[in-house]
């Protein structure tokens, strides 16, 4: 039998949306926190989040609201789903309501000058808090329209894996959990980079054995780089590395894909980024990953070559053609980061 809780989703985006819904279609009672007081009562009287997740009706479990520090008192279940650049900003002000918290990351990013995770954020403005992440191949509007999906909570709390297991699952959402959240957390942030260069490698018209195999040398880059950084290896063959890879790096309704796709048509970065309406954390990690990769000393050329294409005028077909010219080296090797 089904426990009714209140429980508290920060961030009314997409993916925000999305999980409140499904939180909501299990009976629980969700306060949904969002910054913009217009739009959280035109939820309420509407019942849709129109600028995000256009056409899903928003379940009436779930209340829109601004109150962040009502919200914060209220639920011990807190999913937090902002922008990576606005999440310890909006935060930090609270730090001493979240001590005992449960507090689970849903965004996939990395915070630029620290290179921290999201959930490493959460654990430094709330050193008291339970931490966790939610990462894998969960495509919000697939989420919202309750397509079979399977995600990861990742943490070292066995409990708190327990719980968001409990209150998310439902016939058309399963969860698995994990303890390496440090690897879940980096999937997830890593391959939104690669899912841009996949998006525009579709928009050029490029072969179904050249997406291959950009997804394929992109999991072994943001493997070796992982490992370098301490993460298990094995977690990339799972839902929050591989799976979420596959999804973003293939489907149009990915947001990263969307400003590859734009970017290959020719407009520019700002032009794709507006295009979309929303936060494409790929481009913001993008900048992060390539000064760390040269920090560590960590071969990504991928990486090197988007934010080449990105901020130093080149072209796509310029960088496969340097992969394709370059020496073949190991093809699967989780163990030496060495060899592309």
């Amino acid at each position: 039998m089904t426990v009714k809780q209140s429980i508290a989703v920060l961030g009314g985006g997409s993916f925000g949306t999305a999980i409140a819904n499904l939180l909501a279609s299990n009976q629980h009672s969700v306060q949904l926190w969002m910054r913009d007081a217009q739009q959280a009562q035109a939820m309420n009287d509407d019942r849709l989040n129109p600028r995000y997740l256009k056409g899903v009706p928003v379940l009436a479990g779930v209340t829109a609201t601004t109150d962040l520090t009502g919200v914060l008192a209220a639920c011990d279940l807190i999913f937090v789903a902002l922008p990576s650049t606005a999440l310890r900003s909006v935060l930090t002000p609270h730090a001493d309501t979240l001590r005992d918290k449960m507090l689970v990351s849903t965004t996939k990013g990395i915070e630029a000058n620290t290179f921290m995770l999201m959930s490493q954020i959460l654990a430094d403005i709330a050193p008291l808090a339970r931490v966790g992440v939610l990462s894998g191949p969960n495509l919000a509007r697939e989420v919202a329209a309750h397509a079979l999906t399977a995600s990861v909570v990742a943490s070292e709390d066995e409990a708190l894996c327990k719980d968001v297991q409990r209150v998310l699952h439902g016939p058309t959402f399963r969860v698995y959990a994990s303890r390496d959240r440090f690897g879940v957390e980096l999937g997830g942030a890593l391959k939104n980079v690669y899912a841009i260069i996949a998006g525009m490698a579709a928009a050029l018209g490029m072969g179904e054995n050249t997406k291959s195999m950009l997804i394929t040398r992109a999991l072994a880059e943001m493997t070796r780089f992982a490992v370098k950084l301490g993460a298990n290896p094995m977690t990339f063959l799972g839902l929050a590395g591989v799976g979420d890879l596959i999804v973003t790096c293939t489907s149009p309704k990915s947001r990263n894909y969307q400003v590859g796709f734009a970017l290959g048509e020719g407009l520019s970065l700002e032009e794709a980024v507006e295009r979309l309406g929303e936060v494409a954390e790929g481009v913001n990690t993008l900048k992060v990953l390539k000064a760390k990769s040269q920090e560590l000393d960590v071969y990504m050329p991928l990486v090197a070559g988007l934010h080449a294409i990105l901020f130093e005028g080149r072209t796509l077909e310029q960088i496969i053609g340097a992969l394709m010219s370059g020496e073949p080296k190991t093809d699967v090797d989780f163990i030496s980061i060495d060899g592309f």
